[in-house]
């Protein structure tokens, strides 16, 4: 069977783990835990191939406990029963270390076999996953284990391993390699973030390169660039990625920033997503730009509209546009904000009868409408005059408050001349 590389060189120490200085530093918080020698139950958080797996095997090794690896997509409630099997066996003298990869993937029942056995302290817990542990883990879980989240790895972590993986690829096959200059830095940003893709990248290249004239493999840029095409795109739909990177445009663009913007715009479209950026764009365009320049939700449906006809490539173009215009346009959340307190009274009850001046009253008797006296606005000057609308219990609310911007005042100015003459 062949060993692959990234695990061949998984680092054997805390000092060889690449990246998380912030958990695993000097003075990190999880180095000093794991060297203390009582490891408490854990649940690790990251990206994939920033090293959560080989963290758990070293603290296995410096504890002195039984590895035992699950995953959760495969296996169940009796993997874990022959796990507790060994406990007090001469199979785990010192107590077992169990690493439960995507515990997310764990149901809440399967999720709380595990609780009797953490509790009693028979096995030690590391659980790892790639989403949220605070909306995927069971509440007994999380409040049994500590969180360390793991980020992904800067371009500049990734490149040491990737000279280090190729060193040992040059040894393992007896032969020297030519490397196209820039090589290594297009495997680590190519993979950025992942370095267990960018050792396989190395991998792939050294099986896939051809030997020169003097017996060296030449390894070229054109090659990494094909192993490590689309590695550095961390993206799930349906997972904490996607919402971050949604977010991450709309915050860019609230806070008018056109750079930003297309950059998470680009990662939406380059994973093949374009309708999660088109509804955002949207949204952003009434919620975060608003009546400061009320004709770009029209401008932003006619580009998203171009878009959706066009497909992919091209729906890139119009989508850049509503970017670059929505982040440049003035903004205002008035809107929003005024349609968020109107609700809030909704949900507290506050709501009250129409009143009757308001009411349908076309069916009933001119009695009835005379009584009703509603006041027709387009019967007086400037088409306004002053009447009851809402309700008795909220007649004082006021909800919409003008923005600061020339559009809105514009329209402060207006009304408060038209009303203040009544």
């Amino acid at each position: 069977m062949i060993r692959p590389l990234a695990d061949e060189l998984r680092p054997q120490s805390l000092d060889d783990v690449v990246g998380q200085k912030h958990i695993l530093g000097e003075n990190g918080m999880l180095r000093r835990i794991i060297e203390s020698g009582n490891v408490p139950n854990l649940i690790f958080y990251g990206p994939s191939g920033t090293g959560k797996s080989t963290v758990a095997g070293i603290i296995a090794r410096e504890t002195k406990r039984a590895l035992r690896k699950l995953n959760a997509t495969t296996a169940g409630v009796a993997d874990i029963k022959a796990v507790i099997g060994d406990v007090d066996t001469m199979l785990a003298p010192n107590g077992i270390l169990l690493y439960l990869d995507e515990i997310q993937y764990f149901s809440k029942k399967q999720q709380q076999s595990l609780l009797e056995y953490i509790e009693n302290g028979k096995i030690s817990l590391v659980a790892s996953t790639t989403e949220n542990p605070y909306f995927y883990v069971y509440n007994a879980i999380l409040s049994r284990s500590t969180v360390f989240e793991f980020k992904a790895l800067s371009p500049e972590d990734t490149v040491p391993a990737v000279e280090r993986a190729i060193r040992f690829m040059e040894q393992k096959q007896g032969v020297a390699a030519k490397l196209e200059e820039g090589l290594v830095e297009k495997i680590a940003y190519g993979c950025v973030g992942d370095v267990r893709k960018a050792i396989n990248a190395v991998e792939l290249l050294f099986y896939g390169a051809r030997a020169d004239e003097s017996g060296a493999l030449s390894l070229t840029l054109a090659d990494a660039e094909a192993v490590a095409q689309k590695s550095a795109m961390r993206y799930d739909r349906d997972g904490d990625a996607h919402y971050d990177i949604i977010s991450a445009l709309q915050k860019s663009i609230r806070g008018s920033d056109p750079d930003a913007g297309l950059h998470y715009l680009a990662r939406l479209l380059e994973a093949g997503d374009l309708l999660s950026p088109c509804r955002r764009l949207l949204v952003i365009a009434s919620e975060d730009i608003g009546l400061a320049y009320p004709t770009a939700a029209a401008i932003v449906k006619a580009c998203v509209d171009s878009a959706l006809q066009l497909g992919l490539p091209e729906a890139s173009i119009p989508l850049a546009e509503a970017v670059i215009l929505l982040a440049t346009a003035p903004k205002s959340n008035s809107a929003a904000k005024a349609i968020e307190a109107a609700s809030a009274d909704i949900r507290r009850g506050k709501t009250g009868d129409v009143p009757r001046q308001l009411q349908n009253v076309h069916a009933d008797g001119a009695e009835v409408r005379d009584a009703a006296k509603y006041k027709y606005p387009h019967d007086f000057p400037n088409h306004y005059v002053r009447q009851q609308y809402l309700p008795d219990a909220l007649k004082d609310a006021v909800y919409y408050k003008y923005g600061e911007n020339k559009t809105e005042q514009a329209a402060k100015a207006y009304w408060d001349l038209i009303k203040g003459d009544q």
